[in-house]
């Protein structure tokens, strides 16, 4: 899949690299979104691929989230912007609400991860940072509040009052703290960031694929329920992946590698 010259991607092996490359401040608009939600979509229906790594261009600005000069100008649209989006691709930069990305999507933060740029963050399932970022919810002074995931999802993250601590008084917070508090997985110099990605991205990409894919379904499928409702929904609900994997070959390969004493050949079947 060829890149847009601001999403930029790059295969490697089973990893797609995605950079958001808009200068200054890697703000997105509604081409970049799209552009974001197409990437993804190719990634998720491509076999081939088993990791995805996002990042930004750049060493101080992840993302600054909205591209505030487009919906200013009236290029992108502030009332009801869902209406606008594609919904095979993924609500804002076309992860935030990609319901049925299955993969792992690891975040290498490289700079400040500010309002929407923040929210693509939350909407990944690993978050490598660098140790100079920094994260906010910048939007109630502007007149607005941060509606592509923040809402819903950093509350979950952090303790209640911290999360209301940062949607309404907009503080900063650093990439240790945020790690203390679990929010950030790994916090790492610049010069490692992607390095580290990849190492992540390198290990998940060896296991079997079904069994990838299996734990993101599951995860999603039993959010928000009590332990009892969610063995139910694993072993009653819709989970095509999970039952995929339970009836696979790879499985019995990964039990057989295991006895032999020997190294797993997984097929993704």
């Amino acid at each position: 899949m060829n890149d847009s010259g601001e999403i930029l991607l790059r295969e490697q092996g089973a990893i797609l690299e995605m950079t958001i490359n808009r200068p200054k401040v890697n703000a997105i608009d509604t081409l970049a979104s799209r552009k974001m939600g197409e990437s993804l979509v190719y990634f998720r229906d491509n076999p081939d691929l088993k990791v995805c790594i996002i990042t930004g261009m750049g060493e101080r600005i992840f993302s600054a989230g909205w591209d505030l000069k487009a919906l200013d100008s009236g290029d992108s649209q502030l009332d009801n912007w869902w209406e606008n989006e594609d919904p095979e691709l993924g609500g804002f930069a076309g992860i935030t609400e990609m319901w049925n990305l299955n993969k792992p999507v690891i975040a290498a933060l490289n700079g400040l991860t500010i309002g929407a740029g923040f929210e693509i963050a939350l909407a990944c399932d690993l978050i490598i940072a660098a140790d100079h970022v920094e994260f906010a919810l910048p939007e109630l002074p502007l007149g607005i509040i941060p509606d592509a995931g923040a809402m819903q999802r950093l509350p979950r993250r952090l303790p209640y009052n911290i999360a209301v601590e940062m949607l309404y008084l907009g503080r900063r917070m650093s990439a240790r703290e945020a790690a203390g508090y679990g929010l950030v997985n790994k916090v790492v110099s610049p010069d490692k960031l992607m390095e580290s990605a990849y190492e992540w991205a390198e290990k998940l990409s060896q296991v079997a694929p079904l069994a990838l894919q299996s734990i993101k379904e599951v995860l999603r499928a039993i959010d928000s329920e009590s332990i009892h409702d969610s063995f139910n929904k694993m072993r009653n609900d819709d989970l095509p992946m999970y039952r995929a994997m339970l009836q696979s070959e790879d499985a019995q390969e990964g039990v057989s590698a295991f006895v032999e004493k020997r190294k797993a050949d997984f097929k993704g079947d």
